[in-house]
């Protein structure tokens, strides 16, 4: 299985909580074949932003959202 990684932030609207204070100002910053990769980019945009306490980077584990072989589940949005 390819393990593909997606590095993105943005400002949140409090640092205390993972909600984005502007849902189309995410900054994607790319995709990357491993975690490696992906984690120096993390660590460039986070090094890059540090000065706003607001500002968070986060690695997706794009990989694990395609794992064919587990059941799909319900999405919390739905309530079941």
């Amino acid at each position: 299985m390819q393990r593909l990684h997606l590095v993105f932030g943005g400002e949140l609207v409090d640092p205390t909580k993972n909600v984005f204070k502007d849902v189309d100002a995410i900054h994607i910053v790319g995709m990357y074949p491993d975690y490696a990769t992906a984690y120096d980019a993390w660590k460039a945009e986070a090094q890059r932003t540090v000065d706003n306490a607001h500002m968070r980077y986060y690695i997706a584990h794009i990989h694990r959202l395609r794992d064919e072989e587990i059941p799909a589940s319900p999405t919390e949005e739905l309530g079941n």
